[in-house]
């Protein structure tokens, strides 16, 4: 982190996970380094990026991987890379916490905001039990500021959601989200 920033912790008291930011994208090419304290059996859906590379490295307790269609297991000081554009997600396989450190490079500072707001939502009641927001337009501009693209058939709706995730920008509801939650 640079003199001027400070790590800043969230927390997501739906899904009980913790992400400390421990630097923060420029902009400029830097990247966007974070660490994730992941509830037992928790975890997300596979995804894919368009833009940046996601390297994950365990810290602390068994990592679960889906990368490219081949499951891992990391054990700490264990990393492996997601390239942009290729299906995968993160689970926690035990019934403890599990603690894990990714970067992104470059950075993505709609990641970065997605994350803060998404979170923000959740504490404010507006996400289901998996702490996806009930408000689809709030989803779809979640998707897109993170760069976030479902595979398979799910990838029918990305059209449509890109859709939204425009009117949601166009109507100052990203703006909104931004100054509401601080990202």
């Amino acid at each position: 982190m640079t003199a001027t920033q400070q790590p800043r912790t969230i927390t997501n008291k739906v899904i009980k996970d913790r992400v400390t930011f421990l630097q923060r994208t420029d902009g400029k090419g830097s990247p966007t380094v974070l660490e994730i304290e992941l509830a037992p059996g928790g975890g997300n859906f596979p995804h894919i990026h368009t833009t940046y590379d996601e390297t994950f490295t365990a810290v602390r307790g068994t990592l679960g991987l889906r990368v490219g269609g081949k499951e891992l297991r990391l054990e700490p000081g264990e990393s492996t890379t997601a390239q942009r554009g290729t299906v995968h997600n993160f689970f926690n396989p035990s019934q403890e916490s599990v603690t894990f450190r990714v970067e992104l490079t470059p950075g993505h500072r709609g990641f970065e905001g997605s994350l803060i707001i998404g979170y923000g939502l959740a504490d404010d009641g507006l996400t289901d039990a998996k702490s996806i927001p009930k408000n689809l337009v709030h989803t779809a501009l979640l998707l897109e500021m993170s760069d976030m693209r479902f595979p398979g058939l799910m990838g029918l709706l990305m059209p449509v959601l890109r859709l939204m995730a425009a009117y949601a920008r166009g109507r100052g509801v990203e703006q909104e989200l931004l100054r509401k939650y601080g990202a």
